[in-house]
């Protein structure tokens, strides 16, 4: 048995499969959303070979039978001579193909940087990724043929008391499904709780220069009814990176009231509704609907609130505001989008619903501006507390929702009922009459028609993978790769079967690490956005301007320290 193993697992590798996996390997280096480093285009290029392999294995499967019936004389001649040609062919076809794709695929990364004015890489760099990609193929191939191996093995032994065909089958799906359980099981549980273990460590820690606040507008201070240890890492640095009123009345040019920046930390309260009625419980305490304006934020999956969002209304009102929020993961966006996406959308959902109802409960004209903000994870848990755009305009006086992920259903849904003519990067739905989708903070000026309180903004980067990342990119073309590409996107990217998602799964990795304006990063564009949103009274667009170079600088100040 271990001969014959050997011999499988060195065995040569099938023409077929070798042709699409040089054919997938080349497609690997053409452009998509954000530049790769050289060493994410080598573990790119290796998955999507291998997956060529297996397609090209799997066709010429189906296609050899009708091999079968061709005349004896033919086969017999592509056993001699017929099948070493193609092999050296193939072979010689490959190393072509693969070298002049690596010159073009150094080509387009180069372009990606500079259109995205960063500095581009050493063309030297990229003479690694044959390598990275040549040993992932090599072990992943190896995977594949023992597991092929264990089946056969398995089919073998059944054979005994059963029939061959039912033999084979029944072997090949016990192998597939035990590799499944333990990838999907084991493996997977061990990996999980193995990252649940680090980050909660990682939730217990205190961001450096974040010191406990005073103020009792701030959770987590000593009249707080959650405790600051109880916050979580994300919330002590949402509560204590509030504005002081100096800075306020600096900015407005007059008098300024303390902030209420209201989080409950995943232990502060032991379930979601918990944690949302305790937070409701600190809006009272502070007095936080008394304020002009209280707007209710989800987060990302770690805890995180984008600093200058919160900011950003806090000092166009003077300080006169509210922000709620709370945790419900540790883990990061991505993965908690993989295994705690079921709990950002009742985090979303518990949190409004109950602020909703004690903010509904006041007098009519005695209630304050009720917004609603998410971004990434954050905008599909934000936009669950609502069945539709009606029901946003009905309960809330705004909302900013940045960066969707593709399965965020509100946002799908209205970008799959958008208005004839419009894409899918930039749709207009119902002439934009309550909700608009902007790639930049001038697009909200489109469409020219009136656009009626209440506001509601989708910012969605062309570039962003976390917008357009969707398990369907494996065999369905997407909109937004069939109309005209966007400002930040090389016009000539296309899509490939298999190939495209691949990309735009690698460009998550570095979603966030794109610059300004590009990718994951909405710094800034935020700001402009809650200007359209809710701007307060006398508020101009050389306001905008001040705010938003105002808190780049305190927002540079902060990473510094």
């Amino acid at each position: 048995m271990g001969e014959r193993q050997r011999l499988r697992l060195n065995a040569p590798l099938d023409t077929a499969g070798i042709v699409l996996a040089a054919a997938f390997f080349s497609l690997s280096l053409t452009p998509s959303l954000l530049p790769r480093p050289w060493t994410l285009q080598g573990i790119i290029a290796g998955v999507l070979a291998a997956t060529g392999y297996l397609v090209g294995v799997l066709a010429a499967a189906l296609v050899r039978p009708a091999a079968t019936r061709l005349p004896a004389r033919w086969r017999a001649a592509w056993q001699r001579t017929g099948r070493r040609r193609v092999r050296r062919l193939v072979a010689t076809f490959g190393c072509g193909l693969g070298a002049v794709s690596l010159v073009l695929g150094v080509r387009a990364q180069r372009d990606i940087y500079v259109l995205m004015g960063l500095k581009p890489p050493e063309r030297l760099n990229y003479l690694g990724v044959p390598l990275i990609a040549a040993a992932l193929f090599l072990a992943l191939l190896a995977a594949a043929r023992a597991l092929r191996i264990a089946a056969r093995a398995l089919g073998r032994l059944l054979g005994r008391r059963f029939p061959a065909t039912a033999a084979r089958f029944a072997a090949g799906l016990g192998v597939g499904v035990l590799a499944v359980l333990l990838t999907d099981g084991i493996l997977t549980e061990a990996l999980l709780k193995g990252a649940d273990h680090s980050f909660a460590a990682i939730n217990t820690e205190t961001a450096p220069g974040i010191t406990p606040p005073t103020a009792a507008t701030l959770s987590g201070s000593p009249s707080s009814l959650a405790s600051w240890a109880s916050l979580g890492l994300e919330g002590r640095a949402f509560v204590a990176q509030a504005p002081t009123v100096g800075e306020l009345s600096q900015f407005t040019g007059r008098p300024a009231v303390p902030p209420i920046r209201v989080y409950a930390g995943l232990d502060s309260a032991a379930t979601v509704r918990q944690r949302a009625a305790l937070a409701v419980r600190e809006l009272e305490r502070t007095g936080a609907f008394g304020r002009k304006v209280l707007c209710v934020i989800t987060t990302t999956g770690t805890g995180w609130v984008d600093p200058q969002a919160a900011a950003a209304l806090e000092f166009m009102y003077g300080g006169d505001t509210a922000l709620v929020s709370m945790q419900y993961s540790y883990l990061p966006s991505w993965l908690s989008f993989l295994v705690d996406r079921e709990r950002a959308r009742a985090a979303g959902r518990e949190l409004f619903d109950q602020v909703y109802a004690r903010w509904s409960a006041l007098p009519a004209g005695h209630r304050p501006k009720l917004l609603v903000f998410g971004e990434s994870l954050g905008a599909f848990g934000a936009e669950s507390a609502f069945d539709g755009d009606r029901d946003l305009r009905e309960r809330t006086d705004g909302a900013l929702l940045v960066g969707p992920p593709d399965s965020s259903a509100l946002w799908r849904r209205l970008v799959d009922d958008r208005d004839p003519g419009s894409g899918e990067t930039l749709p207009v739905y119902r002439n934009g009459e309550t909700v608009r989708f902007a790639n930049r903070p001038s697009d909200l000026d489109a469409p020219a028609s009136p656009w009626n309180a209440p506001r509601v903004v989708y910012l969605q980067h062309p570039s962003d993978p976390i917008v357009w990342w969707t398990p369907r990119l494996i065999l369905a073309r997407p909109d937004w790769l069939e109309e005209r590409r966007g400002d930040d996107v090389l016009p000539w990217m296309r899509w490939y079967p298999f190939v495209t998602f691949w990309q735009i799964t690698a460009d998550l990795v570095f979603s966030l690490d794109a610059p300004p304006g590009h990718g994951h990063d909405y710094d800034g564009e935020v700001i402009a956005a809650w200007a359209r949103i809710a701007p307060p009274d006398g508020w101009d667009d050389a306001r905008t301007t001040a705010l938003t170079t105002l808190l780049a600088k305190r927002t540079a100040g902060s990473d510094a320290g």
